[in-house]
Protein backbone atom coordinates (compact mmCIF):
# COMPACT_ATOMS: atom_id res chain seq x y z
CA UNK A 1 0.00 0.00 0.00
CA UNK A 2 2.89 2.48 1.26
CA UNK A 3 5.00 1.77 -2.03
CA UNK A 4 2.74 4.67 -4.48
CA UNK A 5 3.71 6.87 -1.71
CA UNK A 6 7.02 7.82 -1.78
CA UNK A 7 6.65 8.16 -5.75
CA UNK A 8 3.94 10.49 -5.84
CA UNK A 9 5.55 12.55 -3.21
CA UNK A 10 8.40 12.79 -5.22
CA UNK A 11 6.38 14.22 -8.24
CA UNK A 12 5.15 16.92 -6.37
CA UNK A 13 8.38 17.71 -4.52
CA UNK A 14 9.93 17.84 -7.96
CA UNK A 15 6.90 20.18 -9.13
CA UNK A 16 6.70 22.58 -5.80
CA UNK A 17 11.33 22.69 -5.59
CA UNK A 18 11.26 23.43 -9.26
CA UNK A 19 8.39 26.57 -8.68
CA UNK A 20 10.26 27.56 -5.53
CA UNK A 21 14.09 27.46 -7.48
CA UNK A 22 12.53 29.38 -10.54
CA UNK A 23 10.68 31.95 -8.95
CA UNK A 24 11.71 32.71 -5.11
CA UNK A 25 15.52 32.57 -4.65
CA UNK A 26 17.37 35.06 -5.84
CA UNK A 27 20.76 34.10 -5.64
CA UNK A 28 22.71 35.49 -8.31
CA UNK A 29 25.25 32.27 -7.92
CA UNK A 30 21.78 30.19 -8.74
CA UNK A 31 22.47 29.47 -11.97
CA UNK A 32 20.45 27.74 -14.82
CA UNK A 33 19.45 24.26 -12.43
CA UNK A 34 16.61 21.83 -14.00
CA UNK A 35 15.85 18.97 -11.36
CA UNK A 36 16.00 15.76 -13.32
CA UNK A 37 14.39 13.36 -10.72
CA UNK A 38 13.92 13.19 -6.82
CA UNK A 39 14.57 10.11 -4.52
CA UNK A 40 12.14 9.54 -1.69
CA UNK A 41 13.44 7.06 0.97
CA UNK A 42 10.64 4.37 1.67
CA UNK A 43 10.06 6.30 5.36
CA UNK A 44 9.42 10.03 3.65
CA UNK A 45 12.59 10.67 6.02
CA UNK A 46 14.87 11.94 3.35
CA UNK A 47 14.99 13.62 -0.21
CA UNK A 48 17.55 13.95 -2.73
CA UNK A 49 17.11 16.35 -5.41
CA UNK A 50 19.03 15.40 -8.48
CA UNK A 51 19.69 18.54 -10.20
CA UNK A 52 21.61 19.19 -13.66
CA UNK A 53 22.99 22.92 -14.04
CA UNK A 54 23.69 24.70 -17.15
CA UNK A 55 27.45 26.05 -17.19
CA UNK A 56 31.00 25.59 -16.47
CA UNK A 57 32.01 23.40 -13.33
CA UNK A 58 32.98 25.96 -11.09
CA UNK A 59 29.20 27.44 -11.66
CA UNK A 60 28.14 23.63 -10.92
CA UNK A 61 29.97 24.11 -7.59
CA UNK A 62 28.75 27.39 -6.43
CA UNK A 63 24.79 26.65 -7.47
CA UNK A 64 25.10 23.55 -5.51
CA UNK A 65 26.23 25.17 -2.54
CA UNK A 66 23.69 27.82 -2.85
CA UNK A 67 21.10 24.63 -3.29
CA UNK A 68 22.30 22.72 -0.08
CA UNK A 69 22.85 26.34 1.68
CA UNK A 70 19.46 26.48 0.82
CA UNK A 71 17.99 23.41 1.71
CA UNK A 72 16.41 24.72 4.96
CA UNK A 73 14.46 27.49 3.56
CA UNK A 74 13.20 24.93 0.77
CA UNK A 75 12.46 22.58 3.17
CA UNK A 76 10.02 25.38 5.24
CA UNK A 77 8.79 26.43 1.97
CA UNK A 78 7.79 22.80 1.24
CA UNK A 79 6.38 22.63 5.06
CA UNK A 80 4.03 25.59 3.95
CA UNK A 81 3.08 24.00 0.83
CA UNK A 82 2.26 20.57 1.06
CA UNK A 83 0.20 19.18 4.27
CA UNK A 84 2.76 16.83 5.56
CA UNK A 85 3.23 15.61 8.92
CA UNK A 86 7.34 15.35 8.95
CA UNK A 87 8.90 17.28 5.68
CA UNK A 88 11.50 15.35 4.15
CA UNK A 89 15.23 16.52 4.71
CA UNK A 90 16.51 17.59 1.74
CA UNK A 91 20.03 16.91 0.09
CA UNK A 92 20.91 18.41 -3.67
CA UNK A 93 23.21 16.25 -5.54
CA UNK A 94 24.48 16.84 -9.18
CA UNK A 95 23.02 14.58 -12.12
CA UNK A 96 25.47 14.57 -15.02
CA UNK A 97 22.90 12.37 -17.06
CA UNK A 98 21.85 15.12 -19.42
CA UNK A 99 25.20 15.99 -20.35
CA UNK A 100 26.02 12.31 -20.68
CA UNK A 101 23.32 11.73 -22.74
CA UNK A 102 24.23 14.76 -24.81
CA UNK A 103 27.94 13.19 -25.40
CA UNK A 104 26.41 10.04 -26.34
CA UNK A 105 23.98 12.00 -29.41
CA UNK A 106 27.36 13.85 -30.76
CA UNK A 107 29.18 10.33 -30.64
CA UNK A 108 26.33 9.03 -33.04
CA UNK A 109 26.14 11.72 -35.12
CA UNK A 110 29.91 11.79 -35.05
CA UNK A 111 29.24 7.86 -36.49
CA UNK A 112 26.14 8.30 -38.40
CA UNK A 113 28.54 11.20 -40.69
CA UNK A 114 30.92 8.67 -41.72
CA UNK A 115 28.69 5.69 -41.51
CA UNK A 116 26.27 6.69 -44.21
CA UNK A 117 29.12 7.84 -46.68
CA UNK A 118 30.19 3.81 -46.11
CA UNK A 119 27.05 2.31 -47.15
CA UNK A 120 24.68 3.44 -44.21
CA UNK A 121 22.25 3.89 -47.30
CA UNK A 122 22.43 -0.37 -48.40
CA UNK A 123 21.17 -1.16 -44.66
CA UNK A 124 18.15 1.21 -44.43
CA UNK A 125 17.46 0.53 -48.84
CA UNK A 126 16.99 -3.47 -47.48
CA UNK A 127 15.25 -3.23 -43.95
CA UNK A 128 12.54 -0.60 -46.14
CA UNK A 129 11.95 -3.05 -48.61
CA UNK A 130 11.79 -5.96 -46.20
CA UNK A 131 9.22 -4.38 -44.20
CA UNK A 132 7.11 -3.01 -46.87
CA UNK A 133 5.70 -6.69 -47.88
CA UNK A 134 5.29 -7.52 -44.63
CA UNK A 135 3.42 -4.57 -43.71
CA UNK A 136 0.90 -4.19 -47.53
CA UNK A 137 0.05 -7.95 -46.67
CA UNK A 138 -0.75 -7.73 -42.99
CA UNK A 139 -2.72 -4.61 -43.86
CA UNK A 140 -4.50 -5.85 -47.35
CA UNK A 141 -8.19 -5.39 -47.68
CA UNK A 142 -8.33 -9.37 -48.58
CA UNK A 143 -7.31 -10.34 -45.16
CA UNK A 144 -9.82 -8.12 -43.31
CA UNK A 145 -12.59 -9.78 -45.10
CA UNK A 146 -12.45 -13.05 -44.21
CA UNK A 147 -12.98 -12.31 -40.54
CA UNK A 148 -16.09 -10.28 -40.72
CA UNK A 149 -19.15 -11.34 -41.91
CA UNK A 150 -19.64 -10.92 -45.96
CA UNK A 151 -23.10 -8.58 -46.41
CA UNK A 152 -23.48 -6.30 -49.67
CA UNK A 153 -24.16 -2.61 -49.85
CA UNK A 154 -27.84 -3.26 -51.22
CA UNK A 155 -28.58 -5.76 -48.92
CA UNK A 156 -28.28 -3.01 -46.38
CA UNK A 157 -30.44 -0.70 -48.16
CA UNK A 158 -33.67 -3.06 -48.66
CA UNK A 159 -33.39 -3.96 -44.68
CA UNK A 160 -33.80 -0.16 -44.03
CA UNK A 161 -36.98 0.42 -46.20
Amino acid sequence: MAKHRPGRLAETLKEEISALIRLEMKDPRLGFVSITRVDVSGDLAHAKVHVSVLGKEDERKATLEVLNGAAGFVRTEIGKRIRLRHVPEIVFSYDSSIEHGANIARLLKDVGVSGSSEGGSEINSESSSESSPESSTERSPESNQDNYPESSPDSKDDSHE
